[in-house]
C-alpha cells in the first residue's frame, strides 16, 4: 500500500517526469495534490500498470485530486541544454501550473532544482512509495505517450506508437534505414557509430 502523505499538516503535491531515456520527443511531467485520505488498489508506479490500468487512473486521479497539472519541455530544448534540466523545468511548469498552491513538493528521484520558496524533498523510486507521485507518474506517461501517438501519424516508419520514442530495436533499425527526424534529441547518441 502506498503512503497517503509525507507530512499530514503539508499540502504536498507529488511531481514525477516520463520521457527522460528517449530518442525523441519532449520530456513531460506532472504535479499532484491528491486528498490526504485518496485510496486506489490500483495506483502505483505507472511502470508497474498496463496501458489500460493508467489510463483507468488517470480518469480517477483527474476527477479526485485537489489540483492537477501536466507540462512538457521540446526536444530542442533537451538539446540546448540538458535532459535533467529540462525534466526539472518541465516538473517546475506543472508545478506552475496548478491550481491550488502547494506548501510541499514530493519529487520523485534524487535530483532537483527548489521552486521559487516551496520546499521540497527527493524520493528515489518515490513513484512506488508515495501515492501522490504515482499519480503524478502515471499523468507525466498518459500525456507522453498521447503526445507520442499524434507524432507517430507524421513519422510511423518509427513504430512511436509501441516504442514512444524508447530505443527498443524498432526504433533503432528504422533510424539506421531513415535516419534521424525533426523530432529526435540530436544530442542523444543515437546514430550508428561511424566504422
Amino acid at each position: 500500500m502506498l503512503l497517503p502523505f509525507y507530512k499530514k499538516e503539508w499540502k504536498e503535491a507529488g511531481c514525477d517526469e516520463a520521457g527522460r531515456g528517449c530518442f525523441a520527443g519532449p520530456v513531460f511531467a506532472a504535479a499532484v495534490i491528491l486528498p490526504k485520505k485518496f485510496q486506489h488498489s490500483t495506483l502505483n508506479d505507472s511502470k508497474q500498470l498496463n496501458e489500460k490500468q493508467r489510463n483507468e487512473m488517470r480518469k480517477i486521479i483527474e476527477k479526485e485530486a485537489i489540483s492537477f497539472a501536466v507540462a512538457h519541455v521540446s526536444h530542442k530544448e533537451i538539446d540546448n541544454t540538458n535532459i535533467l534540466k529540462a525534466s526539472i523545468k518541465a516538473i517546475h511548469l506543472a508545478v506552475s501550473h496548478l491550481k491550488t498552491t502547494p506548501e510541499f513538493l514530493l519529487i520523485d528521484g534524487n535530483r532537483f532544482t527548489p521552486y521559487k520558496n516551496i520546499s521540497h524533498q527527493c524520493i528515489i523510486k518515490g513513484d512506488a512509495i508515495f501515492s501522490s507521485i504515482a499519480a503524478a507518474s502515471i499523468l507525466a506517461k498518459t500525456y507522453r505517450d498521447e503526445y507520442m501517438l499524434r507524432l507517430h501519424e507524421e513519422f510511423p516508419h518509427y513504430h512511436w506508437n509501441a516504442n514512444k520514442g524508447y530505443g527498443t530495436v524498432k526504433h533503432r533499425n528504422a533510424i539506421k534505414e531513415f535516419g534521424i527526424c525533426k523530432y529526435h534529441r540530436i544530442s542523444f547518441r543515437i546514430l550508428p557509430e561511424q566504422s
